[in-house]
């Protein structure tokens, strides 16, 4: 999943165990998911969105996410 997460913390002049500390969650997990590896829960998702002043749906990429998706449909045989 595309999120905002690294370019929002940036901008905010945060560091990953700052942002981690104040979703309650490792610093690993805040890695993870802006690295892509790791898909944040609804709830996390809206921590975070909360702690930058944004909604879930621009944090988590809503519309770049479906429009991935919905490519990799029409790709199945």
């Amino acid at each position: 999943m595309v999120t905002k997460v690294k370019e929002l913390r940036a901008k905010a002049g945060m560091t990953q165990q700052q942002l981690a500390d104040l979703v309650h969650v490792s610093s690993r997990t805040i890695i993870s998911i802006e690295k892509g590896q790791y898909s944040p829960s609804l709830m996390l998702s809206y921590r975070m969105a909360k702690v930058f002043g944004v909604t879930v749906e621009e944090l988590c990429c809503l519309e770049e996410n479906l429009l991935k998706e919905e490519e990799r449909r029409e790709d199945l045989p």
